[in-house]
Formats: structure tokens, sequence, C-alpha cells
């Protein structure tokens, strides 16, 4: 079988890949590592950092290029042989990395060239690779006996397994609902697109009628806009339900399983908790200094999160009659004070935020900010003809990077938005080999009589998402374990989050806030309203970020062996950030796929401590334009070209020139004056 996953290959060769392919390349690629490794330990030389440090840091990378394909697929366009296969091979990526870190011959190497650092003259690249480098290896378990060792790999075996199945699981459950309404009177008050995307899937599916599902623009518009309370009510419990049904998709034992085996692992490579572990090398270092983060914050939130629930219960009540605010009713009735207090929806912006106006809008504010160029190319391979490729191309027309977006759900995708690689930025053999970017959303799709127009919150999400991809773009670094987004946890959602503030600025909006059918540029009313509704409900919208780094904290910063419940654990940890009534059949923990499926566990409150960041750093622009080439220019050579290649404060500070503070964060939120 010639497969084009195991030739050598610059873009990935998706037309070319079918499902057989996969598996004997990532055995092929194993086996390749396993024999670059191997040769590593066996080099007669004495150990050096070129011999050894160096030389791990560019193994295994056919098997990096054939599992960032893989995987990638199966978060974007799967089906049933992916996930399949994706079973068997985690297991055996899972022996492959354990082999790896449990070497101890391998360990011994590195342990020689790291004691004898100080001599070196290495780079400040290079001393904080050989510290990760020797970190990972003696945090995982690398110095362990052969009996604990052998525990080590087979909780880790599972706990990929595990993860994988709880993420099958819940694309599952969002698949499996669909809630078709053949009364066109059910739809009352859902805006005209919303209408059309219903009617337009019901017609794909061969059904009459409109047909609502659990996927983002299906499932946000409904629950936003619709004046049916029981329709709501019906939606909102199938949606907290995912993964909590007492079926085949189940995920409270799994999310016990889970919690569990970490906890075992990191009481075996001898920390008190998994969030102690984690902790260790990121920014926060303790799950105190995290508890004491979430609380500071909780403290100045919650009085005002407590005023706007009421505002908006008395506003229900006036309205509707309602006496007891329910979760189905609180998007609804945001949307609708909102609308009162601002005179300012969804409805009234989204013809202003054309998806093709908001790409070149956040194109043209790189090209400001980095000099960066994007041009469109139908020479890419793609996995979806849905899928948008781009050379990217700096102010000298150098190559950049190659950027992949994909921006609509489909069936095969799972929920959300997220940034990915293909293939990492590192410098070897004298050449700067550039990176592959990509970026997955689930963005309203177009309709027979409209384009995808956006809603604001999806606008926010595009940014933070390409801020990402610039992270990674734009990485200029020697290896390819600290370039781009190979960053702590909190300090990798610093350039995402950051990127998001643009949109609320007018000179950034009167580049792209275009309306779809007159080309009218936004009207300074509607700015000015954007900018005003920023903070609407900011309380309450950051008790419940809170609420989810807490609920994070309460799985991994103790001993879970006596949690029996999942749901009941989940409603104790809620008591100090609770507002609306609880839902029994509903629990968040079963679909929580950032913490049980993505990197995020004991790491959710990096968002907020990210915010922070990100809060700082923006005022540093506000105080000398938003498109200061000078303090642009700063960012990118600080922050987004530099990787994991120094401590992040140490690089946040050569770019801000201090610390953060956080009082930026709480005067934008408005919570402090």
């Amino acid at each position: 079988m010639k497969n084009p996953l195991l030739k050598i290959f610059d873009t990935a060769p998706f037309s070319e890949i079918t499902s057989d392919h996969f598996l004997p390349a990532i055995k092929n690629g194993i086996s390749i590592a396993k024999k670059e490794v191997d040769a590593i330990v066996n080099n007669p030389e004495p150990p050096s950092f070129s011999n050894t440090i160096e030389a791990l840091d560019y193994s295994s990378e056919l098997l990096d290029r054939v599992t960032s394909v893989f995987f990638n697929l199966n978060s974007a366009e799967t089906n049933e042989d992916i996930q399949k296969i994706a079973q068997e091979a985690s297991p055996l990526l899972s022996e492959f990395s354990n082999d790896i870190s449990l070497n101890l011959d391998l360990f011994k190497r590195i342990e020689v060239v790291y004691k004898k650092r100080e001599t070196l003259s290495l780079t400040p690249e290079q001393s904080k690779l050989l510290e990760k480098r020797y970190k990972s290896f003696s945090r995982n378990g690398a110095s362990l006996p052969n009996e604990e060792k052998e525990k080590l790999r087979k909780l880790d075996t599972e706990l990929s397994t595990l993860s994988l199945k709880f993420g099958e699981n819940v694309l599952a459950e969002t698949n499996k609902f669909e809630m078709l309404l053949t009364n066109e009177a059910d739809l009352s008050g859902l805006p005209e697109g919303a209408k059309e995307a219903a009617k337009a899937l019901a017609e794909s599916k061969n059904k009459k009628g409109w047909l609502i599902t659990l996927d983002y623009p299906s499932y946000i518009p409904f629950v936003t806009y619709a004046n049916n309370r029981e329709l709501r009510k019906k939606l909102t419990l199938a949606f907290g339900a995912k993964g909590f049904n007492n079926d085949d998709l189940d995920n409270q034992d799994i999310v016990l399983k889970i919690v569990n085996l970490r906890h075992q692992r990191a009481r075996l490579l001898g920390y008190s908790s998994h969030a102690n572990y984690v902790l260790e090398e990121r920014m926060a270092e303790t799950p105190d200094n995290v508890f004491s983060f979430l609380n500071e914050i909780l403290e100045k939130a919650k009085p005002a999160a407590e005023r706007e629930f009421k505002q908006l219960e008395s506003f229900a009540k006036e309205l509707d009659g309602i006496d007891k605010l329910q979760k189905w009713d609180g998007v609804y009735y945001t949307e609708k004070l909102k609308q009162k207090l601002f005179d300012l929806d969804d409805e009234k912006l989204k013809p202003y935020f054309k998806l093709e106006n908001v790409i070149d809008g956040v194109f043209t504010i790189a090209s400001r900010l980095f000099g960066l160029q994007f041009e469109e190319t139908n020479d890419v391979d793609k996995y979806h003809e849905e899928v948008k490729t781009y050379h990217v191309t700096d102010a000298k027309g150098n190559y950049v990077s190659l950027f992949y977006a994909d921006f609509h759900p489909r069936p095969g995708k799972r929920n959300g938005a997220w940034m990915t690689s293909y293939k990492s930025q590192m410098k070897k053999n004298d050449k700067n080999i550039r990176p592959h970017v990509s970026i997955v959303c689930n963005f309203t799709k177009p309709t027979p009589s409209k384009p995808s127009l956006l809603t604001f919150n999806e606008v926010t999400t595009l940014f933070h998402e390409f801020g990402h991809a610039l992270h990674g773009m734009l990485a200029d670094t020697m290896y390819p374990g600290l370039s781009g987004t190979s960053v702590s946890w909190d300090f990798v959602e610093l350039p995402s989050q950051v990127l998001e503030n643009w949109c609320y600025q007018k000179e950034a909006l009167e580049l792209f806030a275009k309306h779809y059918e007159t080309n009218e540029v936004i009207p300074m009313e509607l700015i000015e309203k954007i900018k005003e509704s920023a903070t609407f409900m900011e309380g309450m919208k950051t008790l419940r970020q809170l609420s989810f780094g807490l609920l994070d904290m309460s799985w991994h910063a103790q001993d879970p062996s006596s949690i029996t419940n999942v749901k009941e654990h989940e409603e104790k940890t809620f008591a100090t950030t609770t507002l609306y009534p609880s839902i029994d059949k509903n629990c968040m923990s079963t679909a929580f796929s950032h913490i049980f499926q993505g990197g995020y566990s004991a790491g959710y409150y990096s968002y907020k401590w990210a915010e922070v960041l990100d809060a700082d750093a923006f005022e540093y622009f506000k105080e000398n334009g938003i498109f200061n080439k000078e303090i642009a220019t700063k960012f990118k050579e600080h922050v987004l070209s530099k990787g994991g290649t120094e401590n992040p404060m140490v690089l946040y500070k050569r770019f801000r020139g201090q610390e953060p503070k956080p009082e930026a964060l709480l005067k934008r939120a408005g919570l402090i004056k």
C-alpha cells in the first residue's frame, strides 16, 4: 500500500488519505522515532546539548506530522472509522510517550547535560529547552522504580482512552438531539436568518419544518430569541444533559475515573494532587495561588452579579410575569433588557458582520500591526471543501505561514472554536521551517438569501482564535518544543484575548464592519452602543467563568476518591457562584470537554488569568494608539515570536516594562471605578 502519510510531504495530503492509511503511518512513525531515540541513547560520544537535548527535540518529526493530521481530523471531520482508529492509536501513542519519558538511560544523558549547564554557554532558548526537557523527565517518572513505571504506563493508557471516549460521547449527544418544529408560531421571536437556517437544516435532512439542534449556531439564537418558554426549556435541558442521561453515552463514571486516575498519577510522581503537579510548571505555581486569585475576583464580582440578577428578575417579572427566573430564561431576558437599555441587539449588528468582511478586517488589523499579508490560494489540499487556505507573507514578501480556516458546523465536527497546527515552526539545517496553522469555528452558515452574518460574540470568537493563530504564525524559535503556542498554559491565552479588544474600537470596526447590502460603514451610534454594552451583565459573566475555574480546581486540587456522585459534588462547588435554581437533570462536568478532553485540567482559571494580562497589555496600546507600530513590534518580538523560549513573566515585562496590574481588568469589566 502506497501510504501518502509516509512520503515526505509539506502540506497535508488530505485528498490522498483514506482511513486505512492512519494506523500504519502512526505505527511507522513510532518505529522511526524509537530508532532516533535509540541512536541518542547509544551515542558513544559523551552527552552534550547538541547530541542529546537538541537531537531529542528534533526527533519524532514524522510521527508529529501524522498525528497532527489525524487528531485534527478527529476534531474537525471525524467519522466512525476515525473514532475507532483513535481508540486503537491512543494507547500506542501513550505507550510510546512513556517509552521516552521513562527511559532511564536517556534521562541519565539529559541529567549529565543538566548538571553541567552553568559551564555550557547556552543561549536563553537553549537553557529553557534543557530545563523543560529535564523537568519533563524528572516530573514524569524517569527515575521511578520499574514496578512504579509500569503502574504509570497503565494509568496513562487508560487516561488517554477515557478522554477520547468522553469526547466521542459529547459529540454523539450533540448530534443525536433534534427538535423538529412544524408550527411556525413556535418560532415566534426568532430572527429571519435563524428561521431560514433552521428550515435549510430540515431540508438537508429531508424533513419538513424547522430543525433546531444543539450546535451553537442553532442553539444560541433559539435560547436567545424564541418567545416559547417551554421550547427554550426543552432545548436548555437537552444541552445541559449531555453525558448525563444514564445511557450508553453517559460520562459520569468516566469523569470519576479520569479524576481518580489523574490523582493516582500525581501521587505516584510525588505530588499531593493533580493540580499541584500541573501548576508547578505554570505561572500560577500552586493551587493556593489559583484559589486566592479566583476568590479575589469573586469577591469583587459577586455583589455586582447579584445586583444584575435582581435587575434581570424584576425585568422578567415586569415584562412577562415570570416569578422565578430559570436558566432557560437567562439569555432571553438578558437580550431583551440589553435591547431596552441600549436599543441594541445582534439582529441590528449582524448585517455589519458578514463573515468575509470580518475575515478581511482581522487580516487588515494583522497587516497594520504586524505587517502581514494574506492571499487566498486554491492550490493547497483541504480536508473539506468549506476550508479556506491562505499564504501569509511579511511586509517584504517573505513567506511566513500557511493558514487554514474552517468556519461552519458539520455533523463530524465538534462544537466550539479552536486553533491548531499541522506543522511546527523550527530552525533546522540553516533553514527556518515555517508553520502551517489552522483555526476551526462553528459560525452561522450562509442561507439561500443571506451570506454568513456573524453575531458580535462570533466576531470576538474569530478574533480570539486568530490571536492564537498569530502566535503560531509569527513563531521564530530554534526548537519545535518551544515554538508558537508551546508556552505556559496560563500565558497561551494572552495573544488570543488581547486581540478581542480591537473588536470594540471605532478605528478597527470602521475597517470591516460594513453593511452586507449597502456597504455602509457601521454607524457611530452603534459603535458607541457596542462599547457601552461591553460591560453589560459583566458581573454575571465573570461569576460564570469563575464557577468553571472553581469546578475544575475542585476536581483536581484534592483527593477525589471520596466523591461518588458527580452531580452532588458539582452542586457543592457551585454553591458560592450559583444564581439560578439548580436543574436536577443537568450536569456541567459530564460535557466539560475543556478539562476532560482538552488540555485545560487544573488550568481553566487561565482564561481569567490571561484577562489580567490582556487588559493590562491593551491599556498600553490605548495609551499610545491602538495601531501604534512600535508597541505592536514589541508585542511581536517579545511575545508572539518568542513562544516558550523564556519565562513568560520575563517576556511580558520586556514588552510592557512592568508586571501586569489586575486593576486594568477590574476597571474594564466595570467592577471598580
